[in-house]
């Protein structure tokens, strides 16, 4: 809110305090909850504000309009109707992950990892042996399927996710 309605609200709850039994209950409540959050440190009041939002259903873009939108089209429309939508939306970024690999091809597989990434021998030799591995992050198909295809000749068990 705004820093006038809240000054409103303040002196709305003051005014009527006297008025009603309840009201005093609510504007001391306000007011112990405003002397603890001026206690707060800068950093405090940070982690405040960032978890305010999350209880709200706010994040850096704004409420979850999302959300809403697919509560709303689910109550007009058919319930399948959704699903449809989610499979329209195509994947475009994808991983390359190692399963397991033929542990007589372990070095070449390894030399082929240090084609495509920018790790060094020990790096991808320790990344290779942890198998299951992500080995790379955000690639297209296009990118993807030729590197996926050289590992597969090699004897490694290599899935695009």
């Amino acid at each position: 809110m705004p820093p006038r309605s809240l000054l409103k609200l303040f002196n709305r709850s003051l005014c009527t305090s006297t008025s009603s039994s309840s009201t005093p209950n609510q504007s001391e409540k306000l007011e112990r909850i405003a002397d603890e959050l001026v206690k707060l440190i800068k950093i405090e009041r940070y982690d405040f504000s960032i978890l305010f939002r999350y209880k709200l259903g706010l994040n850096k873009y704004g409420p979850s309009i999302s959300g809403l939108a697919s509560s709303s089209s689910g109550t007009s429309s058919a319930p399948g109707s959704t699903g449809a939508d989610e499979k329209a939306v195509e994947k475009t970024a994808f991983d390359i992950k190692l399963e397991k690999f033929d542990a007589a091809a372990k070095i070449k597989i390894i030399k082929e990892v240090r084609t495509f990434t920018d790790l060094g021998l020990k790096e991808a030799k320790e990344l290779v042996e942890k198998a299951p591995v992500v080995l790379k992050s955000g690639v297209t198909k296009e990118v993807g399927n030729p590197i996926i295809e050289k590992l597969k000749e090699l004897g490694a068990t290599v899935v695009l996710e």
